[in-house]
């Protein structure tokens, strides 16, 4: 991954006023069975027949599912559109992260309630979403998935996660305004944006809150404070 410096940040941020992976400690012996969520009308996303069968070619390595294909489109006009090509393969293993919905106890009975988690099987990396997720609306999914696909390899620290939920909030904040009639306040990933996104506002569009809030996180305890590309800990 690219280290992330103050200037990259800066213009994400800037951006986006202009207009959670953990890794199991122990991965799954063989690749996780897929699960695919409720179909859904792409078209209400003015995309055509044509479009959508040349989408399931561009995300045939990453998934079959049409929420998840959505999601990473909408990611392509936002700040999270590096997440968008780590998943297609610009990332530390040089191959597409596979995107799933998954029962996460499966990987850890630590991960059951988790909205993601991450796991690394043969050397190939996933991100598997909670299956109480697989109704999520794709504006949502995108956001997380813009999160998850920031973390690539073991490590992890609260520089690392502080960059990943202020992508996270921007992506969403973006999204969510720019597409109204897409939010579902009743969806529990909806709810997690929401409040993910006050933090955001409430910072004037920064770390500033977001940052607070995982050092005051019990789960984050005994992170350190830099990790292999998040090594700045002004960079955000």
């Amino acid at each position: 991954m690219k280290k992330l410096t103050k200037i990259a940040v800066a213009v994400m941020l800037q951006a986006l006023v202009m207009q959670g992976m953990t890794f199991a400690a122990e991965p799954p012996k063989k690749s996780p069975k897929a699960e695919l969520s409720a179909e859904i009308d792409y078209r209400e996303y003015n995309i055509s027949d044509k479009q959508w069968l040349e989408l399931e070619k561009t995300y045939k390595s990453v998934t079959k599912d049409r929420n998840v294909i959505l999601a990473l489109e909408l990611l392509q006009n936002t700040v999270g559109s590096y997440s968008r090509e780590a998943i297609l393969g610009s990332n530390l293993t040089n191959r597409p992260i596979r995107v799933q919905f998954k029962d996460l106890s499966e990987i850890n009975p630590s991960f059951k309630e988790f909205d993601a988690a991450g796991s690394k099987v043969s050397q190939k990396l996933y991100i598997n979403i909670n299956n109480k997720h697989k109704d999520a609306p794709p504006i949502a999914l995108a956001a997380l998935l813009a999160h998850e696909a920031l973390h690539q390899d073991a490590y992890n620290s609260i520089n690392e996660e502080t960059y990943a939920w202020t992508m996270e909030a921007a992506v969403w904040t973006k999204l969510s305004e720019a597409n109204p009639d897409k939010v579902d306040k009743m969806h529990p990933l909806v709810q997690r944006e929401e409040r993910l996104k006050m933090l955001f506002v409430k910072g004037n569009y920064s770390d500033k809150y977001i940052r607070k809030s995982i050092i005051a996180n019990p789960a984050y305890r005994n992170l350190p404070s830099r990790s292999p590309g998040f090594e700045d800990i002004e960079a955000l």
